[in-house]
């Protein structure tokens, strides 16, 4: 039996038969390059190169440069630092005040944000599990939109704010899902980080007013057609992973083993909650040798997938240029060897 890495990646994550394990690898568009270099392949023949078998979905927005071209705004008006390989929010729109009518907000109804979408899912549909990509999705969101130190201050002094923030977020967001379903995705895909490396950044309880039900209901339109939703949330949350799992939550990213023990994970969410990720971008594949890197592939596998299924393997963050090539050589070495 050989499956498309689409029913492949479907059944893993439903903790059905398959007949290897799903693998996926994603980077940063500077690491991408430098990849597509090194095995002397395409930017666009890379994801296939690598073995991925998930396509997640962004809208049509290339973002507004600055005049100095140190930053980039996002759809929701949010500057990015252009100097940094990762995400640093160096503009955060709403900042200054909190009228919340007077920020211009994005319109999730533009006929043109998802045309790349749909001529993809033409594509490719057949052969790749699909998503959308709602990085940054409700959490995240209000403090790119608000300021880090200033939202934890809205959430602890100003809950009525703080509830219309992420409500108006909710709103649209729960618009492009609509969207997106119509176009036939095969799933959901969400970012909102709640963890750093020893515990959450705001108490279980804080969560759960704030942050829970509102991501229940972008959970919802995914959950009443029993699709898989996975969800990247960085650091140690697995004081809230139970409720997670209670929302609908179906596969758990990144799984980064400095934050969440993976025999932990095993042993109680085994058959519950799928995994995706497993292999450390922060320690092992940055700095460890080729033969430590495959240890660590095996070692993610057998605990995470003790039944051969239950797991989309992967770096547990996106490969950035740190990562010597003999390791990413060594880390698809073992993923065959997976097989």
């Amino acid at each position: 039996m050989t499956l498309t890495p689409k029913e492949r990646l479907r059944r893993a994550v439903r903790y059905e038969p398959v007949d290897r394990i799903p693998t996926q690898i994603n980077y940063t568009p500077d690491m991408g390059r430098k990849m597509a270099d090194h095995f002397a392949v395409s930017l666009d023949e890379l994801p296939a190169f690598l073995g991925n078998h998930m396509i997640r979905l962004d809208i049509d927005f290339p973002g507004i440069l600055s005049q100095d071209g140190k930053v980039k705004s996002d759809w929701w008006g949010v500057g990015f630092d252009t100097q940094e390989e990762g995400y640093f929010a160096a503009v955060s729109p709403l900042a200054g005040g909190a009228d919340l009518d007077k920020h211009p907000w994005p319109n999730p109804d533009d006929p043109q944000l998802l045309k790349s979408a749909g001529r993809t899912i033409q594509e490719k549909g057949e052969t790749y599990f699909i998503t959308p990509n709602f990085g940054f999705a409700l959490f995240e969101r209000a403090w790119t939109l608000r300021g880090f130190e200033q939202f934890f201050m809205d959430m602890a002094q100003d809950p009525v704010f703080t509830g219309e923030l992420l409500d108006r977020i909710v709103d649209i967001q729960l618009r492009l899902i609509n969207r997106y379903l119509d176009l036939g995705v095969d799933g959901a895909y969400f970012g909102d980080d709640y963890g750093a490396q020893k515990n959450l950044l705001f108490s279980p309880r804080m969560w759960r007013q704030y942050i829970k039900p509102r991501l229940a209901r972008l959970f919802a339109p995914f959950v009443a057609r029993n699709m898989p939703i996975l969800m990247h949330s960085d650091g140690q949350i697995q004081k809230i992973l139970p409720d997670l799992v209670e929302i609908g939550l179906t596969t758990l990213n990144p799984v980064q083993p400095e934050a969440l023990d993976h025999a932990w994970l095993a042993e109680n969410f085994v058959g519950k909650l799928a995994f995706y990720g497993g292999v450390s971008t922060q320690t092992v594949l940055p700095y460890g040798t080729p033969a430590e890197v495959k240890t660590a592939v095996a070692s993610a596998a057998a605990t995470l997938s003790p039944n051969g299924t239950g797991l989309l393997i992967a770096p547990s963050h996106r490969l950035m240029t740190d990562i010597p090539m003999a390791n990413i050589a060594a880390m698809l070495e073992a993923f065959q060897e997976l097989a």
